[in-house]
């Protein structure tokens, strides 16, 4: 089925989806923003969307997914929760975007002293699950930490990595992306945000 939005997908392939999530990001590192934050009322306004890409992000403030990879209004659709844990509502708004919008592009993007995942870290830790709707974060990211080992020293930077990769697998395997997947139409990537320099660098990248 020919999706709506295929026509300005950045070539409407995985590749060059995240080829020009890449560009972007050094264009912010660089300090050479292209769109930034100077997008005008009409840009914002104009025209159906098209996005060729859904990154999945951590809510941290410091962390703005359409800043750090340079992009405008209607490019890059945009879920942020904390510690990019996935659940109904994540998965079925990023089924959406690919079988909808025809998105070739899925990016889990987790970041540095992510204060989510030390959470769960101090969590474990102490033996003291939160309550209220924040054990559902700890439940989700523990798995990461126990596989990072809860005594390494490493454990909040180890678990960051592993959560992040994580969340990929769990998405590569949702029963409505495996398919698109399979057949190379959807990427499924993993990345993490250097807070200190701005970077972004994939994890795994083949």
């Amino acid at each position: 089925m020919e999706a709506a939005g295929q026509g300005r997908q950045a070539g409407g392939t995985p590749r060059a989806a995240l080829a020009e999530l890449l560009a972007g990001n050094r264009r912010f590192v660089s300090g050479q923003p292209v769109h930034g934050h100077d997008v005008t009322a009409a840009a914002a306004a104009s025209g159906d969307q098209q996005p060729y890409a859904v990154v999945l992000g951590c809510i941290d403030s410091r962390v703005p997914l359409e800043a750090i990879f340079d992009q405008t209004f209607g490019a890059i659709c945009v879920i942020r929760t904390g510690g990019h844990v996935l659940d109904r509502a994540v998965r079925g708004s990023i089924e959406y975007v690919v079988s909808q919008l025809g998105v070739p592009l899925v990016l889990v993007l987790g970041h540095e002293r992510c204060g989510a995942v030390g959470a769960a870290v101090d969590a474990l830790r102490s033996g003291e699950r939160p309550g209220g709707s924040l054990a559902h974060l700890v439940d989700e990211i523990a798995p990461a930490i126990t596989e990072a080992g809860l005594d390494d020293p490493a454990a909040h930077p180890l678990a960051i990595r592993r959560h992040v990769r994580r969340t990929v697998h769990a998405l590569r395997a949702d029963d409505l992306l495996a398919g698109p997947v399979a057949a190379g139409r959807v990427a499924v990537v993993g990345g993490l945000y250097d807070l200190s320099t701005g970077e972004v660098a994939l994890l795994d990248p083949t």
